[in-house]
């Protein structure tokens, strides 16, 4: 299928994905300093540089867009026309590389929690998730939310 955008509209368009800094991620940030939790950003002596980072709390928390990293949601399961193949490939490897970078954190002793994009939408079910992960005493008034 040909893209219905010049070369040069679609290069625009694709410079403007953030890959930090988003509003999922803002969202999930501002909610935690509200809960008086106070982290770090995108720590590059961390695998993955990790969005989220609660030292004190050994924690970090990931906040994944829903198309980019290949959730099982509505988002996530879409395919572009245009260069299919492509875009598997990156998708896909994408997904690995996160399960790599996982795995490290978590040998390094780190525990992670990932907050999907579409996840963002429910406000008061991601606070109760926030909380469960990162004040365990309080998961039985907050069960955690899949």
């Amino acid at each position: 299928m040909v893209d219905v955008h010049t070369k040069k509209q679609r290069s625009y368009n694709m410079s403007m994905i953030k890959s930090r800094d988003s509003k999922p991620e803002l969202l999930v940030r501002s909610l935690i300093h509200r809960m008086g939790y106070r982290y770090s950003l995108h720590r590059k002596d961390l695998p993955s540089k990790p969005d989220i980072v609660l030292t004190r709390h050994k924690k970090i928390i990931l906040v994944h867009g829903c198309f980019w990293h290949m959730h099982d949601c509505r988002y996530g399961r879409t395919k572009p026309a245009t260069r299919p193949q492509f875009w598997a490939k990156k998708r896909q490897e994408n997904r690995e590389r996160d399960e790599r970078n996982i795995n490290k954190l978590k040998e390094q002793g780190w525990t992670v929690l990932i907050i999907w994009e579409c996840q963002t939408k429910n406000v008061s079910v991601l606070t109760k998730r926030l909380v469960a992960f990162l004040d365990p005493t309080a998961s039985a008034n907050c069960p955690l939310v899949p």
